[in-house]
Parts: structure tokens; C-alpha cells; sequence
């Protein structure tokens, strides 16, 4: 899901990349340095925190399932969603647009 709005699409942008780099970090840095009228930038940085948030808890259960020799195949699973869709909510937000990540809810 994406809608439009106003505001700095680079820093939108880079709210989503940087997790490419920084996981959770980035899109926290970019949600506390956001102006509180940039609802591109803040909005877009908290749908960028809430999936890498749930990213992290599905590579830790996948790192437990490692045992099982499941998480062997789940871990690169996981990697590769993670860039496919960083790399599509950069693209969203560079255009204007608020990019929410399928299938997770909003935790902050």
C-alpha cells in the first residue's frame, strides 16, 4: 500500500535504505532527526522501523530453527525479502509516496 504526500523524498529515500546498512538503526535515526510536519519522512521511517523490527524477530526464530536444519533455508530466505522490499519502499518513498511493507503491523 502506498499513498502520497509532501515533504524531503531523499531523506524518505534514505530512511528505507539505510536499513540496508544500519537494520533497525537507520530508520530510527531518521524517524527522531524527521521534522514533526514531514509526515513523508516520518511516516516512512516508521513503516521502515516496523518491518525491519519484524525481520529481526523472524532471523531470530529462524536462527533458533537452525537446529532443525529449517533456519538453513529460512535465513537466506530472509535476507533476500529484506532487500527485495528495502529496495521497492526506497523506490516508493523517492517518489512521493508513504510505502507500507506487506504483511506487518505497526508497532511504533
Amino acid at each position: 500500500m502506498s499513498t502520497h504526500a509532501d515533504g524531503d523524498t531523499t531523506l524518505a529515500a534514505l530512511a528505507h535504505a539505510s536499513a540496508l546498512v544500519a537494520a533497525f538503526f537507520g530508520p530510527l535515526l531518521f524517524l527522531l532527526l524527521a521534522d514533526e510536519d514531514d509526515t513523508l519522512v516520518r511516516e516512512n521511517a516508521k513503516n521502515a522501523l516496523n518491518f525491519q523490527i519484524i525481520l529481526f524477530i523472524a532471523t531470530m526464530i529462524a536462527a533458533v530453527l537452525v537446529l532443525a536444519f529449517v533456519g538453513i533455508l529460512l535465513l537466506p530466505i530472509l535476507g533476500v525479502i529484506d532487500v527485495i522490499l528495502v529496495i521497492i519502499g526506497t523506490v516508493k518513498a523517492s517518489n512521493g509516496e508513504i510505502y507500507a511493507y506487506p504483511l506487518t503491523p505497526d508497532i511504533v
